[in-house]
């Protein structure tokens, strides 16, 4: 991701969001038990390297693993490019002025260090809620968290998100939903 950043039209540091990583092909078949999991945390670990570093990307991340035959046991390639969102896409802009943007897979919102988005606040559960992609849009669900989970002042436990939703999480974690 380091080589791949460039500057954003804001300023802000952008870097590649998409990986293609070839294997050699006895090593992806070891891996086809755990691909989806495998592809689960390297998205993973690339979102926290970014939110680390400041880094913003321009669509959602994703990992596509794949076997090449000139590759020998062991060896591995990886391909980054900066790809754009396509389809349905949202943005969650936290108060610390992150932005988050929202792809095809579960987001999740919580204390615990495994969570997407994690908050650093006392009033929020270990794993407190969920955006999950629905259709044309994304819907928050609250994952039976003890302190709730509001958007635009009201309750909720299963909500379709639409553009400018503040959201709320156990009374004090606050950012915002906008599409696109």
């Amino acid at each position: 991701m380091a080589d791949s950043r460039s500057v954003g039209v804001k300023g802000q540091p952008v870097v590649a969001n998409h990986f293609e990583v070839d294997l050699a092909e006895p090593d992806l078949a070891r891996f086809a038990d755990v691909h989806d999991a495998m592809v689960r945390e390297l998205c993973d670990a690339t979102r926290e390297t970014a939110r680390d570093e400041s880094w913003q990307f321009m669509g959602p991340v994703q990992v596509i693993l794949a076997s090449d035959p000139s590759l020998r046991g062991g060896m591995i390639r990886v391909r980054a490019r900066m790809l754009e969102a396509s389809g349905a896409t949202g943005v969650l802009h936290l108060a610390n002025g992150q932005q988050v943007v929202l792809g095809a897979y579960r987001l999740t919102l919580g204390r615990l260090p495994e969570c997407t988005i994690t908050f650093d606040d006392t009033n929020v559960s270990r794993e407190h809620a969920e955006i999950v992609p629905d259709g044309d849009g994304y819907v928050l669900r609250d994952l039976g968290s003890t302190n709730g989970s509001t958007v635009n002042g009201e309750a909720v436990t299963h909500r379709k998100l639409s553009p400018e939703d503040q959201i709320v999480l156990g009374g004090s974690s606050r950012f915002e939903f906008r599409a696109g």
